[in-house]
């Protein structure tokens, strides 16, 4: 199965976040029905879906928040990552293309506070270049036989997978 067919934008998202997370998640070790913080973000995914009276789009193996005749666009509740958010929807964006359909993306962060804030991105030729090469590494950490080592961050405290990692 090569990189593209296997990776989603969950995974590339978790590839930034955290590489033993996104290790366990590709490989069907998926400790996030427990996460209050991933309930809140599907809960927020689904009212933002509801008021853009459109459902998400599935392409292979990706889901796409909105498309406009403009922008591919992802929703997010913080901006607490922008680096990994980035490159899901560059990978989101690159799967498009490759359908012949070429957007800019934009990814709305709605924060706790109720401000919303959003971010253009493009899929240049640089971008693309190196998306390829993300999908390449990726793909060979998650056939790697075991997990890379976990690294403790402050941002641990509130992942699904703490507990495995740390306890």
């Amino acid at each position: 199965m090569d990189s593209l067919t296997k990776i989603t934008g969950t995974l590339i998202n978790y590839y930034f976040h955290c590489q033993t997370q996104c290790w366990l998640h590709a490989n069907r070790l998926n400790l996030e029905d427990n996460s209050e913080d991933v309930r809140i973000g599907k809960v927020l995914h689904q009212i933002n879906e509801e008021k853009a009276k459109k459902s998400e789009i599935k392409i292979d193996n990706i889901a796409i928040d909105k498309l406009t005749k403009e922008y591919l666009v992802e929703f997010k509740k913080s901006d607490s990552d922008p680096e990994a958010v980035k490159w899901q929807v560059l990978l989101y964006m690159y799967k498009l293309k490759q359908k012949g359909i070429e957007r800019k993306g934009r990814v709305e962060y709605h924060e706790k506070n109720h401000n919303t804030k959003s971010e253009i991105l493009e899929l240049d030729a640089q971008n693309e270049r190196a998306l390829l090469e993300v999908l390449e590494v990726i793909t060979k950490l998650i056939n790697t036989p075991t997990p890379p080592p976990p690294v403790f961050k402050n941002k641990c405290k509130k992942c699904a997978y703490y507990e495995y990692c740390f306890i």
